[in-house]
């Protein structure tokens, strides 16, 4: 099973509060993978509360997952104000 500092971790996935860094998301992604190891080695041996807690932790990764997603995906979209441009207003000249 996991050492204590990644069962930390993963406890902490938990927590609704939790806000991730996108920069922290390739190993919010091996979490992932290490809750999906650990279910599986779970399963084999009987663990069945362990399984439920894992379940649980792995279904918040997976969220944390999404919403960064969601939130890469905002913003990268681009929102058009209809407002002028520098370049369209540099352009423009004054008659005095």
């Amino acid at each position: 099973m996991a050492p204590d500092r990644d069962r930390e971790r993963v406890q902490s996935v938990r927590c609704a509060m939790l806000r991730v860094d996108p920069h922290e998301r390739p190993r919010l992604g091996e979490i992932r993978g290490n809750l999906i190891a650990w279910i599986a080695e779970a399963e084999r041996e009987g663990w069945l509360g362990e399984v439920d807690g894992l379940t649980v932790s792995l279904a918040a990764a997976e969220d944390k997952l999404t919403q960064l997603d969601a939130e890469a995906a905002r913003r990268s979209t681009v929102v058009h104000l209809g407002l002028s441009t520098f370049s369209q207003i540099a352009t423009r000249s004054t008659e005095p």
